[in-house]
């Protein structure tokens, strides 16, 4: 391919379903760990049933998005970087890939552990193990699992904020200072 075409192949919009899982993920997981926050420092425990259904209904779209993007594979970048800057957004990519299939699986461990259960949207997928000795009250199923996954599910959730604020300032870097197609094509146009 000749350098025109090239450019003219890394500025045109990404695929439909790129975009649409890739949105679609993204501002599940924003607001599911804004409101993971939100529950964790006020104790608001009516917001763990909702929490934990979109949580599960993210699964199968994480799963989805990384099935896609093993197909598709990674987007040619919209411009030369330097080899730290693609080396950087490798990374960044793929721990986010990543922090989307592992949220919903260790929030789920947790739950189940630690005997709470889980379903969705009232559907039931895992029963509450009820103590027998104190009603209202649950049992763990496995204390260490659930202390585990409870602590895999907070410390990944932080560093999905973190991941989100990389993502999000080498967008405005490509966009603003950059001035080239990588967001434009995220948002399916093509180059100014």
């Amino acid at each position: 391919m000749n350098p025109q075409a090239i450019h003219e192949h890394n500025s045109a919009p990404l695929s439909a379903p790129t975009r649409a899982l890739h949105w679609i993920l993204a501002l599940a997981m924003i607001g599911l760990t804004a409101v993971g926050l939100y529950m964790a420092e006020f104790e608001a425990w009516a917001l763990y049933p909702i929490h934990k259904s979109i949580g599960l209904l993210v699964l199968p779209l994480a799963l989805a998005r990384a099935a896609w993007r093993l197909k598709e594979g990674w987007p040619p970048a919209a411009s030369p970087a330097t080899a730290l800057e693609q080396t950087l957004a490798k990374a960044v990519h793929g721990l986010l890939l990543l922090c989307t299939l592992a949220m919903p699986i260790s929030g789920m461990t947790f739950s189940g552990a630690s005997g709470h259960g889980f379903g969705i949207f009232g559907l039931t997928l895992m029963h509450h193990n009820e103590d027998p000795q104190r009603p209202g009250q649950v049992l763990p199923l496995h204390e260490g699992l659930s202390q585990l996954a409870q602590s895999v599910h907070s410390a990944l959730g932080y560093l999905l904020i973190a991941l989100l604020l990389l993502h999000v300032a080498g967008a405005l870097k490509h966009h603003l200072l950059d001035r080239d197609a990588t967001l434009l094509r995220m948002l399916g146009r093509s180059e100014r």
